[in-house]
């Protein structure tokens, strides 16, 4: 798991929605969608899920492809 490449799909996801938008959304703070956004983390299994659904995705398309 490359979290450099799972940063670039949560970005690209995210389109031109603002990461305040998506955080408040998921449930999540601005700054861990941001850290995962740079990959300097990796969501827990529930904000994986989370993340996933909003997108309307699968968890294994953003993380392990």
């Amino acid at each position: 798991m490359d979290n450099t490449k799972i940063g670039q799909k949560l970005k690209e996801l995210r389109g031109d929605k603002t990461q305040e938008k998506v955080a408040k959304d998921v449930g999540i703070t601005t700054s861990a969608l941001g850290n995962y956004e740079v990959g300097l983390r990796v969501p827990r299994d529930e904000i994986k899920k989370a993340l996933a659904s909003y997108y309307k995705v699968g968890v294994d398309y953003i993380f392990f492809t």
